[in-house]
């Protein structure tokens, strides 16, 4: 697709009032009920950043998957990969044959393949201030330019692989969106997202991000009928110990890990309270028939591995009692089962890496 067509597009979806009005975006809830199984697995990261060489996916890694019982993929990609922040319209189309290619590993596997923009025109998680505009904090104009793109980009997606069936292929929509004061904006964004996508696919299975960094759910798209995704990293001093890119005021504690762990500000972290915080929220939502799933979490390399252990044991635990499956960071680095070069673990030789058979069994048992 060409400038000249994106632009043509773009005037048309610019007709649509950045408050939302006007948005009539059909309900797949209301065709066919909503179903996800609970599918379990990982984050594969060739597309997360979109600098660098470009990286394709690597058969092995699904091999791996099936071999040990896993059967999902995410797939976070940044739309640097085939575009640039000085330009949203002009698209390197050449980059779709790896997804492609992903898309028919998955099927040649049997693993679920999940599709999430991290990055979009307008926002992500890591250096937001690095995107000309801001897709939820801008002037209309600006917001209404990055949301354009992002539509855009999902219906180029849906058009792509229309036919390709759900049970293969869901689309989850923005990674992670900000903490806001109330979910408006987001449920704006989404339900014109969604618009875009059913006019291109109907029956698509889309996934929507918890508000708030994924943690909070959002009542405004239940009516959409679609699944949504939340994280588990909480307690953040558990799970991302030393981690350099997570704002101080981040942690619960400057002290070092433990589980059950003390916040500086008394607070006792344990399933109970993983129970309070992460699961009772999201309860109301299951109740509407809102299908939910971790798409992402783990525990960085710097946490000391009992520990670690310890408390991904009550977050599955959890997870299993509510029906919930999940995706942990990576396969294969520092959040993962390969190659996540602890100081404190006896690793496993498999397949030329170095597994951690304790964390992996854990895993497999729920």
């Amino acid at each position: 697709m060409n400038r000249r067509n994106f632009l043509k597009t773009g005037s048309i979806l610019g007709a649509l009032s950045v408050t939302g009005s006007g948005v009539k975006t059909m309900s797949r809830s209301k065709q066919k009920p909503l179903s996800f199984p609970r599918y379990r697995g990982f984050n594969l990261l060739a597309k997360f950043s979109g600098r660098g060489p470009r990286r394709p996916f690597e058969e092995e890694d699904f091999e791996i998957m099936a071999e040990l019982g896993f059967d999902f993929a995410r797939i976070p990609m940044s739309y640097w990969n085939w575009a640039s922040p000085r330009d949203w319209t002009a698209m390197d189309e050449s980059f779709f044959g790896d997804i492609d290619d992903v898309i028919e590993l998955g099927r040649q596997y049997r693993i679920h393949i999940n599709l999430n923009m991290h990055r979009v025109p307008g926002y992500c998680i890591n250096g937001r201030d690095m995107e000309p505009a801001d897709l939820f904090d801008d002037t209309p104009e600006n917001m209404q330019k990055a949301l354009d793109a992002v539509i855009y980009y999902w219906k180029y997606f849906a058009a792509r692989y229309r036919g390709v069936p759900s049970t293969l292929l869901s689309f989850d929509l923005i990674n992670e969106p900000p903490h806001m004061e109330e979910e408006t904006r987001y449920v704006q964004v989404v339900r014109a997202l969604v618009e875009g996508i059913r006019a291109e696919d109907p029956d698509r299975l889309i996934v929507a991000d918890g508000k708030d960094v994924g943690r909070t759910p959002v009542y405004g798209i239940t009516d959409l009928g679609l699944v949504q995704s939340t994280r588990g990293y909480d307690p953040m001093s558990v799970s991302h110990y030393t981690a350099g890119w997570v704002p101080a005021d981040s942690f619960e504690t400057s002290g070092p890990p433990e589980w059950p762990l003390k916040g500086d500000d008394g607070k006792i972290w344990d399933r109970s309270a993983l129970r309070a915080g992460l699961i009772e929220p999201w309860k109301p939502l299951m109740k509407k028939g809102i299908p939910v799933h971790v798409g992402e979490w783990g525990c960085y390399n710097k946490t000391p591995h009992a520990v670690a252990l310890a408390w991904m044991r009550d977050l599955l635990s959890l997870w299993k009692d509510v029906g919930w499956g999940y995706a942990m960071w990576n396969l294969k680095g520092d959040f993962g089962i390969l190659n996540s070069r602890r100081n404190d673990v006896t690793y496993e030789p498999y397949r030329g890496h170095q597994l951690d058979r304790k964390m992996l069994e854990l895993l497999k048992a729920f």
